[in-house]
């Protein structure tokens, strides 16, 4: 698989530009705050239906537009589709394969695979567990569709109870039978979701632990311990005596919107324990571990996007890196640099396709 073709309207700080690729490596270097980042944002839009930096959609649009268009032309085993995500303001998001539009943007999810690495995925070390519970469940919804299906549904009830809990409190009236409602579905599909997590990094830590040796050159164990009440005998009697704190605090302290997904190094918490250089490795091993991971359950090879890469790493683990992404592995790969002089030293003699791109304030120009 790989994107043939971008066209952007009012993105972010795009007028209009558009752009033609090749199938192997594609960079975009420029100066800091050009418009690199909004362009590996739009082909994950066209992936995910959403940015991966902004979850407001309408603060994507250009300033004093009305409307943004991301328009993709990509090609699996020779069969090409055009992809549009576009969005007015004040109205819902459109998004069309081939002009057809989707009834749910959840049925796009997994049919046009991409693995980004940002300088914010350190967010999955240092920040708490909730952003660690989306990157997990963005992998195993992308091939598991009833997984997708029973997350959605988990979340509407739940914040459907933690409404009732506030209005309860509001109205000084309590619903028990209400409540009992709710219940059951978050149960029910607590008790899914964890399994489906569990069964999922028993597949995702092999991929994990053998990107951390092949990046790091290290003999560290890495690994990722995960716990959930949802997994535990007793989880009805956990929620149900957890009810009456549920009505203090105004929210639901118990099911998998609470598991907890903990990175460990030799046994111990990465994130008090690890070496700079070990996070580092480590938050790159997760990612290729996605790429992999996906590519094998969707048998198509995701797009992988690396953002400002070059600056997070020392020069070992960039020359490492740069081993891993030339293999045969991997697919098409979209690069970002500021320095434009350091891309071309490490990529030309590296990969024979290659297309260098100069973004300079929302502008496009392709390089010789």
């Amino acid at each position: 698989m790989f994107l043939q073709s971008l066209k952007l309207s009012n993105f972010k700080n795009y007028l209009a530009e558009e752009a033609v690729f090749c199938e192997h490596v594609n960079c975009f270097v420029g100066l800091n705050g050009s418009g690199k980042t909004n362009l590996l944002d739009a082909i994950y839009y066209l992936s995910l239906t959403k940015s991966a930096f902004n979850t407001i959609d309408s603060q994507n649009i250009r300033h004093a537009e009305s409307f943004f268009l991301i328009k993709g032309e990509f090609k699996i085993n020779n069969k090409s589709s055009i992809i549009q995500c576009s969005l007015k303001a004040q109205e819902k998001k459109t998004f069309k394969v081939d002009g057809q539009e989707y009834d749910k943007l959840s049925q796009h999810m997994g049919k046009y695979p991409v693995v980004m690495i940002a300088p914010n995925d350190d967010e999955l070390i240092r920040e708490s567990n909730e952003v660690r519970r989306r990157f997990f469940d963005s992998i195993i919804s992308q091939y598991d569709r009833e997984y997708l299906q029973v997350l959605i549904k988990y979340n509407h009830h739940l914040k459907q109870r933690n409404a009732a809990l506030k209005q309860f409190k509001e109205t000084r009236q309590f619903n028990a039978t209400l409540l009992d409602n709710y219940d059951a579905v978050l149960i029910q599909a607590g008790k899914v979701i964890a399994e489906k997590r569990k069964a999922f990094l028993l597949q995702y830590q092999p991929y994990f632990q053998n990107n951390y040796n092949e990046l790091a050159d290290q003999k560290e164990n890495v690994t990722i311990d995960y716990s959930s009440k949802a997994l535990e005998v007793n989880f009805k009697e956990l929620f149900m005596e957890s009810r009456d704190k549920d009505r203090i605090m105004l929210r639901t302290l118990v099911g998998t919107h609470r598991d907890e997904f903990i990175l460990k190094i030799n046994g111990k918490p990465l994130k008090k324990f690890g070496s700079q250089g070990q996070q580092k490795s480590t938050l790159i091993s997760l990612k290729l571990a996605q790429f992999e991971f996906i590519k094998a359950h969707l048998n198509l090879t995701p797009i992988l996007l690396l953002d400002d890469i070059f600056d997070k790493l020392d020069d070992e683990r960039i020359q490492k890196l740069l081993d891993i992404i030339s293999s045969d592995r991997f697919g098409q790969i979209f690069i970002t640099d500021a320095r434009e002089e350091r891309t071309r030293d490490l990529l030309i003699k590296k990969f024979e396709a290659l297309k260098i791109f100069k973004i300079d304030a929302g502008q496009m120009a392709e390089l010789t």
